[in-house]
């Protein structure tokens, strides 16, 4: 089983939000997930728009999940690991 932490869809029309989850690379984008790994809320402007549980994707990356081009230029920009 290959696992990509990417982001899942969530929230309604014109608010949407995202959860940062570690999924099977054959499931949907809003399908079955692994666990859920933080959130992304892009409308909000400040800097509580973006958690991350820094233990468990460490965890995951050590495991050998690739996070999505989309997940690493957010990863990069927001927090320092």
């Amino acid at each position: 089983m290959s696992v990509k932490i990417r982001l899942a869809k969530t929230g309604k029309k014109h608010h949407i939000s995202y959860r940062l989850v570690a999924q099977d690379t054959k499931s949907k984008r809003d399908g079955k997930f692994l666990e859920i790994l933080g959130y992304y809320l892009p409308y909000l402007k400040n800097t509580s728009n973006f958690k991350v549980k820094k233990d468990r994707l460490g965890y995951w990356i050590s495991k050998g999940a690739k996070p999505t081009l989309s997940v690493s230029k957010l990863l990069a920009t927001k927090i320092k690991l």
